[in-house]
């Protein structure tokens, strides 16, 4: 090799190192054949030493250039970094070169450099049969091009942030929201967690235009509460299962229907598909690197927890039948948070709706090829992470997750302020504490007053914004009662939170948040346990927003995108990046889906060429928000880009490739010294019996619209008096005992009222 090159690379291949002489200038040029491959790559690096590894800056930019000729299209500039803690990391991949066969230039230029790297090393990968030849490669720093940003709002809201809450309210009881391909938001409520109008057959679904501010209410062929949802690669809305039958008291719990849907952004209507093998009443929903959707979880037609998993056909236009899909036979609970990994395995991130984790460690990796799941660990207070947010970092490529707060309806603590980082770039991950979620106010019936102490919140919303930060927001201290109002901004450079402006509305159970094509974040619901819904809509302005003129994207050459492309845009002044953000689709703290794909850029002027992962798994196909982003972290109004191409037909570990062995994508070894448990499929069962108060409600009191809790909050006394005022201070009203039971004391004198003046009379003479 050359003086200050090496040789890198991994996985099953023939390969060969050399120098030739037919070189771009000078004598000699350096050659990577690969002539056979199964897996892997190899490259040839600068370096990693001190002596010849170059200096960075953090913060900082840089163009990276070479000359090149390659004979495949499977080859890449790859890029590493020194971290003064960690030593050296991958990076990412900035580059795929395309074929040529006579001497080429390239150039790209890096994201900023990130805190504590103080040197880089990059080279050429080549991941697919062929050679790739390079020569005279050139680094050079970018110099800042963005004098400093001017406030456009008062110094508080260029600090914080702003929030709005708009003029007209959302006419329908949503919990599920969903970006369209054409900006607008896809709301459905379903019954609304209204017993009157599942009885009425009533529910609703509304489409909302941010642009003109309208709501158009949409036919809804069934009760769509609580079921799972996610866009497929055409843009249409998959939307899985939902609620069957309401709870009875002192019979079935809450029951999941077989029934699918399609909803259609161009029709504004639902289609039938054919019908899943289970019910799912709170399923996940998990895009796949070829266009494949997969389930697990939720609730059964008979109110048992499901064990299958669910596959969704891309090619097929249908749900599989069982025989067709790799079964565990394990129960994930509801709403298991399963975030697609580079290389097509499911990172289990330990959030969920109700109850316990899973058994262990409550955190796992899933490989659905091999079939096996794999405990991770490190995750604080598995059991108290009901209603957590898990949420992919920006850029994906960092493979990086964040987890947030949490509670557990079954005991009903205070909900925490645990945040949990992992790293799953690495030999064998593991969760490492995060810094505590910020703190606000709590209203616990007599006004707002300061948290103090562990006191966090649960049913947090996680939002990441095109400046590359997340957006934490809304949540409550309790099972459906106590809001919490705090936001704050969490930064992955650095690992902190920042404090903002909090949503003026109570934000708990059945609320969401969701980033806007315009930059802005949207807020919507609050169903608290006596039953009623917050119907008024919240939009908050992030700082960014407020720094002055935007950039914009003038022209995108060609909005369908193909993995491994380089595309062009236009702009009307410097950007520094730009990005590619699925848009949401997103119920319950929860959007598995939901991610920010780097786009590495090669700058002429206002003119921007694009590279495109050429990995499926880092980026499913469909539908993306495009961001372009300055040097004062100002983003552009989005453009909608169509991402797709024969790399996501065949780049999943879901599939399998002619040889029978599994396709590989271009990705980096990690995840591959996995040490904890690993379980095979069980045997095979029907399903998984849970407890008809899995939802922390106790249904022999009021209607099904309320929700007395199973465990009152601990600081409340084990007393009817105790009990019946905590439910005067949280607004419950008339409460009519369902049969005979009177499991938590409220009617001791059994007129079959709950906490009326007899019974608070019998409760002190007691």
């Amino acid at each position: 090799m050359p003086y200050c090159w090496e040789k890198s690379g991994w996985g099953d291949n023939d390969f060969t190192f050399s120098t030739v002489a037919d070189a771009h200038s000078g004598s000699k040029a350096m050659k990577v054949s690969l002539t056979r491959r199964v897996s892997g790559d190899r490259k040839a690096l600068i370096t990693e030493d001190t002596t010849c590894a170059p200096v960075v800056t953090a913060g900082k930019q840089y163009d990276l250039g070479l000359w090149y000729k390659t004979t495949t299209p499977d080859a890449s500039l790859t890029l590493f970094r020194h971290d003064t803690t960690l030593g050296w990391q991958y990076w990412t991949d900035l580059k795929t070169l395309e074929m040529q066969g006579s001497w080429t230039e390239t150039s790209v230029r890096t994201p900023a450099v990130p805190a504590g790297t103080d040197r880089i090393t990059w080279g050429v990968s080549v991941y697919g049969t062929g050679s790739a030849t390079t020569d005279d490669y050139t680094m050079e720093q970018v110099a800042d091009p963005v004098p400093p940003a001017s406030c456009t709002g008062t110094p508080e809201e260029c600090a914080n942030g702003r929030w709005t809450v708009l003029p007209t309210q959302n006419p329908v009881r949503s919990m599920h929201s969903v970006v369209l391909n054409n900006g607008k938001v896809l709301l459905i409520a379903g019954s609304g967690n209204s017993e009157e109008q599942f009885n009425a057959g009533t529910f609703t679904s509304a489409v909302y235009d941010p642009v003109a501010g309208t709501y158009k209410v949409i036919p809804t062929p069934k009760d769509m509460f609580c079921s799972g949802h996610v866009q497929l690669q055409d843009g249409r809305v998959l939307v899985m299962s939902g609620n069957k039958a309401y709870p009875v008291a002192g019979g079935h719990g809450y029951e999941g229907y077989k029934d699918s849907y399609i909803f259609d952004p161009v029709t504004e209507s639902y289609s039938k598909t054919n019908n899943m093998n289970d019910g799912h009443w709170y399923p996940s929903a998990t895009a796949l690197g070829n266009g494949d959707v997969i389930s697990f979880g939720g609730l059964k037609e008979d109110s048992t927890g499901s064990v299958t998993a669910e596959l969704w056909s891309d090619a097929e236009q249908q749900w599989q039948p069982l025989w067709k899909v790799n079964q565990t036979w394990s129960y994930w609970g509801l709403y298991p948070s399963m975030i697609l990994m580079q290389d097509g395995r499911l990172f289990y991130s330990g959030s969920h709706v109700f109850g316990n984790g899973t058994p262990g460690t409550g955190s796992a990796i899933y490989d659905y090829a091999a079939n096996t799941t794999t405990a991770i660990p490190g995750l604080q207070n598995k059991d108290e992470r009901d209603q957590s947010a898990s949420v992919l970092l920006p850029p994906a490529q960092d493979q990086k997750v964040l987890t947030l707060g949490g509670g557990n309806i079954d005991s009903n603590p205070a909900a925490n302020r645990l945040t949990d980082v992992i790293d799953l770039k690495t030999a064998n991950p593991a969760y490492v504490a995060g810094p505590p979620l910020p703190q606000g106010t709590v209203d616990l019936g007599n006004g707002q007053v300061a948290q103090t102490g562990a006191q966090g919140k649960m049913y947090v919303s996680a939002v990441l914004l095109p400046d590359g930060k997340v957006l934490e927001t809304g949540g409550a201290l309790h099972n459906r009662a106590d809001p919490v109002f705090e936001s704050s901004i969490y930064d992955p450079a650095t690992n902190t939170f920042d404090p903002v402006a909090a949503d003026p509305e109570a934000r708990g159970y059945h609320s969401s948040a969701f980033l806007l094509p315009d930059g802005r974040v949207m807020t919507t619901g609050d169903n608290p346990g006596n039953g009623t819904w917050n119907h008024d809509v919240s939009i908050y302005t992030p700082p960014y927003l407020l720094k002055g003129a935007r950039p914009t994207i003038t022209s995108v050459i060609d909005n369908e995108w193909t993995y491994g492309d380089t595309q062009r845009i236009t702009v009307d002044r410097p950007i520094v990046k730009a990005e590619l953000i699925r848009p949401a689709a997103v119920t319950h703290s929860s959007d598995p889906n939901q991610r920010f794909v780097d786009l590495p850029l090669s700058v002429d002027g206002n003119n921007i060429d694009l590279n495109v992962t050429s990995n499926p798994n880092l980026a499913p196909p469909g539908w993306y928000m495009l961001f372009a982003v300055d040097a004062n972290g100002v983003p552009s109004v989005a453009k909608w880009v169509h991402l797709q191409g024969p790399g996501a037909l065949s780049s999943t570990a879901m599939s399998a490739d002619a040889s029978g062995e599994a396709a590989s994508a271009h990705v980096h070894d990690f995840a591959d010294g996995l040490t904890g448990k690993v379980t095979g499929p069980g045997k095979k069962r029907t399903s998984q019996k849970v407890s008809p108060t899995l939802s922390g409600c106790d249904p022999h009191y009021g209607s099904i619209n309320v929700c007395v809790p199973t465990v009152f909050p601990a600081e409340v006394a084990k007393t009817t008096a105790a009990r019946c005022a905590w439910l005067k201070a949280n607004d419950y009203t008339r409460l009519k005992i369902n049969g005979k039971d009177d499991p938590l004391g409220l009617d001791p004198s059994r007129n079959g009222v709950a906490c009326d003046q007899q019974d608070l009379r019998k409760s002190t003479k007691k």
